[in-house]
């Protein structure tokens, strides 16, 4: 007697852990960082919480707030991250493993690099030092 296929059985979880063992060989041979759109996937119920355990949660944890916060985890496994990103009313927008050294999206931007260089350097043009005698 053939059992049938539980809904919850879409049989996800394994493919995108394998997925992520070539992602993490792609960063290790290559410095090649991959990201998956979990939220592009077809998950049946209870399927993104088991990945979620088996992914487990490492020791690194952020949080950024840009138009709405995101949660960014890094995984029990080191360059396996866990981003759910979201909008200003905090429902999630997004669900992604990014599989890199770290999330490109804790990386400062070029252009705030430079605003921030250019008002530290503005800063102390225009603050008296106490230590000078003038």
């Amino acid at each position: 007697m053939n059992r049938p296929i539980a809904s919850a059985e879409r049989g996800n979880v394994e493919p995108i852990l394998n997925e992520v063992v070539y992602a993490l060989d792609r960063l290790l041979e290559q410095d090649e960082t991959t990201v998956i759109d979990l939220a592009s996937l077809p998950f049946g119920p209870g399927e993104l919480e088991r990945l979620d355990e088996m992914l487990g949660v490492g020791e690194l944890t952020a949080s950024l707030d840009a138009l709405g916060k995101s949660r960014i985890r890094e995984t029990r496994y080191p360059g396996v991250w866990r981003l759910d990103p979201m909008n200003t009313d905090g429902e999630v927008v997004g669900r992604y493993l990014e599989v890199t050294w770290s999330p490109d999206i804790l990386r400062s931007q070029e252009p705030d690099v430079a605003a921030a260089r250019a008002r530290l350097a503005d800063s102390l043009n225009t603050e008296q030092d106490p230590l000078r005698d003038d």
